[in-house]
């Protein structure tokens, strides 16, 4: 405990600094501010302008999902357009037809970002490896704490419009681990009349016929793309589709934990399909070149949990939105540039967001399900490059000066597990390298077929269901006015301190460990690396505040995560999740950086060992799990310096080794990022400093004493 106040102390000085420094909100937010969402199964970036673009300048980022692994990102675009009619400007021009478009582009000249921050329950927990804080940097992502709110994470967001519509967007987030994979999403859009930055009313309109709407295109998912082929990146081989057309005869029942699956809700959703440049069938993204997983298996969309009847009448409509389908992913008509000249490009604008797809490249159908016999890559349907778009309209609204419609809606993401999508994918890539392979395949149901391909396709097709249950937990966690029984919260500090026979995890007591139920601390670790599957390794009680890891193997990394847990006692009536225990989200207290068994210094230049030797590559998975190309030199001095040579005589490597241990690890690559090539490579080392025997204090080393080893890589 005292090597935990001892982090306290040196910690909680630099978060206040960081905190009390934010100084208040300005008035006018830039455009670019970001804030990000990181502690549930589903992690996003949200823009101050009110709608995102995934585009980073490198690739598409956002809508990740799950959030353990990379390259598991979803998000392409998110169009948001506003239009009215019968409009007076500022200026006092009537405007038959104005419409605004919530696009980076128009920041400063028809929306006006003017709050945008991020709220926390609680300070996040202080995450240690051998004394490196790995959480420090995500500080940043909060502006502010309240301990009153009920999600973890809630992103608000004010835009003003030239229009003198202003959106308030909300954005709440829950860690819990049966609402972690959704965001809710709430819009408030209010005629406040101001139309620029700051308080400034200058209009006061009644705003008349105002439509609001969404288009989002998800490339399920950036992995998948390496599978199905590049241009799904953007898109463009996606399919959409949409439940709840029935939903007026059903609206305000409650979902239950005996039919958790409904299809009446107002859903919409997209995954990847098949590209028609791939000579074999790429549903799931299976990796052809690899061990088969598939890398295709989200599915991710909105429902619609509530629209405002009217500014007057806030209860649910359960006539809207008036357009859920598809749209063509890049045919849209533009706003032009506000001037007057732009009006009929607003007016076909307008024309689009009252449900007429633009050019006739849309519809309010099951996408999938009309065009899939005859058109099976979705990109053919509409024949636009850009992929294929989600499409949500709500209205026709009047607004009179000060009054507002909300709408309520929620993204999610769902489909199989790693694990499942591991085994399914291999299961199919065996019988794809051996045609003579005709199974039986078991089916989710429990049936089977002889054609792999149809395997495949089921498994991943049971991702319908996984986003519609999840749709269903959002819409359970929003008739319950967001009252889902809580986790306890996570131990405040974690500590992961790297040892010489063992590995220690110490950490602060959770802040509810006097709360009812409170029933202790679960402990994991992943082996290799931090994308990998975890282990429960220790379950211990309250009070406990330490726990010491003696299985390690030397030379191996490893990751851990902390949670605190409860008896379910909380969690008994089933109205809003499965029953049960619950435990704080593991993102809170993940590592992002490894561990090891340290070995203590050689005493002799001899006993130095290069390990593997030779190096093959062959063999890469064997020696150092989820590190297939670490090499490490073992009991050496605990300081010196390492360079490797090629058998030439070439320096392609130094390696300062400063920590005392007896262990040093090298990554096969060079000081130019190449990685080397088959060969007989020289590591010479050299010793910096005298060092002696901590019990006889005999001279070990002296500094300048050196000796070399060879060793055979392989490739």
């Amino acid at each position: 405990m005292n090597s935990i106040k001892k982090l306290l102390k040196i910690f909680f000085p630099v978060f206040l600094i960081a905190f009390f420094s934010t100084g208040d909100i300005l008035a006018q937010v830039e455009g670019t501010s970001t804030r990000y969402i990181r502690i549930g199964e589903l992690q996003n970036h949200y823009t101050a302008y009110g709608s995102e673009r995934a585009w980073n300048n490198n690739y598409y980022e956002g809508v990740r999902w799950p959030a353990d692994y990379p390259w598991t990102d979803n998000a392409v675009i998110e169009r948001f357009w506003f239009g009215v009619r019968d409009f007076i400007g500022r200026d006092g021009r009537n405007w038959d037809t104005y419409a605004v478009h919530s696009t980076a582009g128009y920041v400063g000249n028809s929306i006006f970002p003017v709050k945008h921050e991020q709220t926390a329950k609680f300070e996040p927990p202080s995450v240690l490896v051998d004394g490196v804080n790995v959480t420090a940097q995500y500080l940043r992502d909060i502006d502010d704490y309240d301990p009153d709110q009920i999600p973890d994470r809630i992103v608000t967001n004010v835009v003003n419009t030239s229009m003198g519509l202003t959106m308030t967007r909300r954005i709440l987030a829950f860690s819990q681990q049966y609402h972690d994979n959704y965001h809710i999403r709430e819009y408030t859009f209010t005629n406040t009349g101001k139309t620029g930055y700051g308080d400034d009313v200058t209009l006061r309109n009644t705003l008349h016929d105002l439509y609001v709407s969404l288009q989002i295109r998800y490339s399920v998912s950036r992995e998948g793309s390496f599978s199905i082929g590049g241009t799904q990146s953007w898109g463009k081989h996606s399919w959409a589709t949409k439940r709840g057309e029935n939903y007026p005869d059903y609206a305000g029942q409650p979902i239950t934990e005996n039919n958790p699956i409904v299809d009446w809700l107002r859903a919409g959703f997209s995954w990847a399909g098949q590209n028609a440049a791939n000579a074999y069938d790429n549903i799931g993204g299976p990796h052809r070149a690899g061990d088969g997983r598939l890398r295709a298996v989200q599915h991710a969309g909105f429902v619609v949990l509530h629209v405002d009847k009217s500014g007057a009448d806030k209860s649910d409509d359960p006539h809207q939105p008036v357009v859920l389908g598809w749209h063509a992913g890049d045919t849209y008509p533009s706003v032009g540039d506000m001037s007057p000249a732009a009006e009929p490009q607003m007016k076909q604008l307008y024309t689009m967001l009252q449900g007429n797809p633009h050019q006739g490249l849309g519809g309010n159908d099951r996408m999938d399900e009309v065009y899939l016999e005859t058109h099976p890559d979705p990109s053919s349907v509409h024949g636009d490059a850009g992929g294929t778009n989600l499409w949500y309209s709500f209205g026709p609204f009047t607004l009179e000066p000060d009054e507002s419609i909300t709408i309520i809606m929620a993204e999610g993401v769902s489909g199989l597990s790693r694990e499942t999508a591991t085994e399914i994918g291999r299961r199919w890539k065996q019988a794809f390298d051996d045609p003579s392979d005709t199974g039986p395949f078991t089916l989710p149901d429990g049936s089977t077929t002889n054609d792999k391909d149809i395997f495949k396709n089921e498994w991943t097709y049971s991702g319908k269901d996984s986003i519609m249950q999840t749709f269903g937990r959002a819409y359970r966690n929003f008739m319950s006015e967001y009252t889902i029984p809580q986790p306890p919260q996570p131990p405040p500090v974690f500590d992961v301190t790297s040892g010489g026979d063992r590995i220690t995890l110490s950490w602060a007591p959770s802040a509810s460990e006097g709360e009812p139920g409170f029933a202790g601390y679960r402990v994991y670790r992943g082996v290799g690396k931090p994308d990998t599957t975890f282990d429960r390794i220790a379950e211990v009680g309250p009070g406990t505040t330490e726990f010491q890891d003696t299985d390690p193997r030397r030379g191996v990394s490893y990751y851990y995560y902390i949670t605190a847990y409860n008896d379910g006692s909380n969690n008994t009536s089933g109205e809003t999740n499965p029953t049960g225990v619950l435990e704080s989200s593991r993102f809170y207290t993940k590592t992002t950086e490894p561990a090891f068994l340290q070995r203590a210094p050689g005493k002799s230049l001899d006993d130095i060992r290069v390990v593997p030797n030779p190096y093959n590559i062959r063999a890469r998975h064997l020696q150092y799990p989820g590190e297939p190309d670490k090499i490490m030199f073992l009991n050496i001095p605990g300081q010196c310096t390492i360079r490797i040579y090629t058998e030439r005589g070439d320096l392609i490597e130094t390696i300062p080794h400063t920590d005392g241990s007896g262990d040093a690890t090298w990554q096969s690559i060079t000081s130019s990022r190449q990685i080397v090539v088959s060969g007989i490579y020289i590591a010479h080392f050299t010793v910096t400093e005298d060092q002696y025997d901590p019990d006889t204090n005999e001279l070990l080393f002296r500094a300048g004493d050196s000796t070399f080893k060879k060793f055979v890589v392989i490739r």
